[in-house]
């Protein structure tokens, strides 16, 4: 018998202007066999209801599709676009919730669905409601401020007639998705969009001299593991995007040595020295080898360089950390299987980053082991999670070495 385990629910809504509906929304899946083996490239059938009030509550919608999974076991489909056994993704009337989202799968590509899986869908992609509107009394009057003459902040109507590019005004918004849950936005005429984590927590507000490498500072966007409930960063240090795959290599981001701040060692190819530092912020940017023991950069040893929000060295944005040992073991604890797959199963969606050496600075086992400091230290060596292909596991290592890091937040 084959089982399949839902890894990520990613919703995207494609918006068009003057507020239609959203028609559509993605949906992934890795499928396993029963022997924890990944199904790959295999048509799956799957039927997928949208069910209102309760786990076992009314179908409002219902859909089947035939996706086919990837080399990784991944499945991808949009809700929306299957055969409609039922019902109309449109005139779901999300705010009317709570609703969840039913999946029945037959691994042989039929209708003989033997796997079934149902989770609530919180506020994603329905609203619960806006949080600041609630402060809001009075009427407001403004005849579309953003794209028709107006009278705040002196906008007038020839700024706005250099906006619409294309004189069309049935396409000014043509696609809008967003990452992650929070508030609504209500538009004319009954539609919505989900405008979550738009505040200045998600501006990049990283430790004054910072530097950043060829990717820029990391995009902060959250995403939370149901089972520990903790709220991570959804993407490495330094990383580009979250991970697709365990091998995609725009997610690996940089690798750290354990205590240092971002000052441009982190990344890949900066330049190496063997000129240990006897402070804790060394200027000069490089990636300090350290061949004999205790192996650290940083001599004599600071134990407290990364320790919470406040470490002398986080490199994570404002109210992020670096992962004590019992965070990093209650995520790997979590996943569906201890090893590289089940690193990228899990919410955090881990690559397999490699590491770089802390005696000849060059990287090694990039695309096969995943290494990720924590914040605690063990005698002369800090903590870190480490997988590969058949094992996940907490260990020490030395210091110098260049290791992932993924923010968590405080």
């Amino acid at each position: 018998m084959k089982r399949i385990i839902i890894f990520c629910v990613t919703i995207l809504f494609y918006v068009y202007s003057f507020a239609q509906a959203p028609q559509k929304m993605s949906y992934q899946a890795v499928i396993r066999n029963s022997s924890n083996t990944l199904v790959i490239n295999t048509q799956v059938g799957m039927q997928i209801s949208i069910l209102q009030g309760a786990a076992g509550g009314t179908a409002v919608y219902a859909e089947t599709q035939t996706p086919t999974s990837n080399a990784n076991g991944l499945v991808s489909l949009e809700v929306g676009a299957g055969t409609v056994v039922s019902g109309t993704f449109a005139s779901i009337n999300w705010p009317n919730g709570p609703y969840f989202i039913k999946t029945e799968t037959d691994p042989a590509g039929g209708a003989n669905y033997t796997i079934t899986g149902t989770s609530q869908l919180l506020s994603v992609p329905y609203a619960l409601h806006a949080k600041t509107a609630e402060t809001l009394t009075g009427n407001i009057t403004e005849n579309d401020p953003v794209f028709g003459a107006s009278i705040a902040a002196g906008i007038t109507a020839a700024d706005t007639a250099q906006w619409n590019i294309d004189n069309d005004p049935t396409n000014e918004i043509q696609q809008f998705s967003v990452s992650s849950t929070g508030d609504t936005l209500y538009l004319q005429n009954g539609g919505f969009v989900i405008i979550t984590g738009i505040s200045a927590a998600n501006a990049p507000q990283y430790p004054a001299g910072s530097v950043f490498c060829a990717s820029g500072p990391t995009a902060i966007v959250n995403v939370t593991n149901p089972t520990t409930g903790r709220v991570w960063m959804d993407r490495n240090l330094g990383a580009s995007q979250a991970a697709t795959s365990s091998t995609d290599t725009n997610s690996y981001g940089d690798l750290y040595q354990w205590g240092r701040r971002g000052d441009g060692h982190q990344c890949r190819t900066s330049p190496t020295t063997s000129t240990l530092s006897s402070v804790d912020q060394p200027t000069n940017g490089s990636f300090i080898l350290s061949p004999n023991a205790p192996y650290d950069w940083r001599s004599p040893q600071n134990t407290n360089l990364w320790q919470g929000v406040n470490g002398v060295n986080n490199p994570c944005p404002s109210g992020y950390c670096l992962p004590t040992e019992a965070e990093l073991n209650a995520e790997r604890l979590s996943w569906t299987s201890n090893d590289r797959q089940g690193a990228f199963a899990s919410p955090l969606k881990l690559p397999v980053a490699g590491n770089r050496s802390h005696s000849s600075g060059s990287l090694g086992n990039v695309g096969t082991n995943g290494y990720y400091w924590g914040s605690t230290v063990n005698g002369v060596n800090s903590q870190y999670l480490v997988f590969y292909n058949s094992n996940a596991l907490m260990n020490d290592y030395y210091r110098a070495n260049g290791f992932s890091v993924r923010c968590i937040k405080d």
